[in-house]
Parts: structure tokens; C-alpha cells; sequence
């Protein structure tokens, strides 16, 4: 990923932090065709541990080599940052169209999953991860519902897991822009259309503030 030094996220906390707030990911592999393959799944990230989960339907498992390279793409909010914000351009007119977004890189190598008690603690684990951000002391668990649908659903699903080797992450948020330019840039978001433009607008709310 190409990541200017006034984009790079470097603190590996805040990176956890992006990835647990996004909650999904990109998981990317290429098969023996040499042909990518890519699912949107759920991610629980803890260690130097990735756990994701497919349909057992879904083809892309079938293609993965046990220890290839992976890639798990999580991407946070983005938004169209319009020239006509930019108190720059009023000065010199020197300004053009950009893109405000994050994203998180993590790769390395991937092994597929299918035995049951795997699948059984991975989604257990997953559950408890994505329950936990929602319930309010009224969290769903796996034992709630009936042993035999729980079992019948695990047949149906096929585990992966990867082994953090490489993590990159960039969060390009106007910080390359004057202090005036990123001022009006966040009151420009408060007005967006664009379905990210308010995450987009705290996050560099955050950063202007120094956290």
C-alpha cells in the first residue's frame, strides 16, 4: 500500500481500534489459476491472529493453498473532498478533487479450517466479539440456541484463519493541507451527501485536536 509519511498510521493500538470499530474485511487470496479471490466477512482480529468465516458454498476456500499468502483489507469511512472548500483555492486556485478515507492492510499467511470444534470456538469467539459492542447486558451466545440447529450450521460454514506478518495502515485526513484548508474542509463534510462524510468529519476532528 502507498502510505506518505503524513498519512501513515503508525500506533498499533489506534490501528486495533480502526479495525474492531469497521467490524468487517476484505479477506483477498489468489488461487492456483492465479485468478484473486475476495469475500466480505466479519473479522476478529486478536494477537497476530485473523479469524474470518465462509459459507460453505462459497468457492473461494476451495482455492486456497494451505500457508499462501493472504491479504485482509479493512476499510473505514471515506468521502469526496471537493476543491470548492478550500480556502487555498480562493487564494490561488491551485487545488484539485481528493478522496478523504482509512484503511488497514494485515497479510500473511492463511490456513483453512473445517474441523468442528475449530468452527465451534472461532464463531463462539466471534459472536462474543460483535455481541459485545451491541447488547447492553443482554448478549446473544452461541448455547442459546438449540444444540442441533447450532451443529447443522457449523456444517455449513468453513474456517479461516491468518497469521499476522505485515500490517499497514493509512489514514488520509487533509493532514498534508494548511490548518485553514482542514477547518473548512470539516465544516464542508457537515453539508456532504456522501454516506461517510460524517465519520470522515469526526475522525479529522480528532486528529486536528491531537488524538
Amino acid at each position: 500500500m502507498y502510505v506518505p509519511h503524513h498519512f501513515a498510521l503508525e500506533d498499533l493500538n489506534e490501528i486495533r481500534e480502526l479495525v474492531r470499530a469497521v467490524h468487517v474485511g476484505q479477506l483477498v487470496t489468489v488461487g492456483p489459476d492465479g485468478a484473486p479471490d475476495a469475500s466480505l466477512l466479519p473479522v476478529l482480529w486478536e494477537g497476530d491472529e485473523v479469524v474470518v468465516h465462509l459459507a460453505r458454498a462459497n468457492a473461494h476456500w476451495r482455492r486456497i493453498a494451505d500457508s499462501s499468502p493472504g491479504l485482509v483489507v479493512v476499510t473505514g469511512p471515506d468521502a469526496y473532498i471537493t476543491p470548492r472548500w478550500y480556502a487555498s483555492k480562493r487564494e490561488h486556485g491551485r487545488v484539485v478533487p481528493t478522496w478523504n478515507y482509512s484503511v488497514v492492510h494485515l497479510s500473511g499467511p492463511v490456513t483453512v479450517h473445517d474441523d468442528p470444534e475449530w468452527l465451534r470456538r472461532a464463531v463462539t469467539r466471534l459472536t462474543e466479539h460483535h455481541e459485545g459492542r451491541t447488547a447492553n447486558g443482554d448478549a446473544w451466545e452461541v448455547h442459546d440456541a438449540p444444540e442441533r440447529f447450532v451443529a447443522g450450521q457449523l456444517k455449513a460454514i468453513v474456517g479461516v484463519s491468518m497469521t499476522v506478518t505485515t500490517v499497514e495502515a493509512k489514514a488520509k485526513l487533509s493532514q498534508n493541507r494548511s490548518a485553514e484548508d482542514q477547518r473548512e474542509v470539516v465544516e464542508g463534510l457537515a453539508g456532504s451527501p456522501d454516506f461517510g462524510a460524517a465519520a470522515v468529519r469526526d475522525a479529522m476532528v480528532r486528529i486536528q485536536a491531537g488524538h
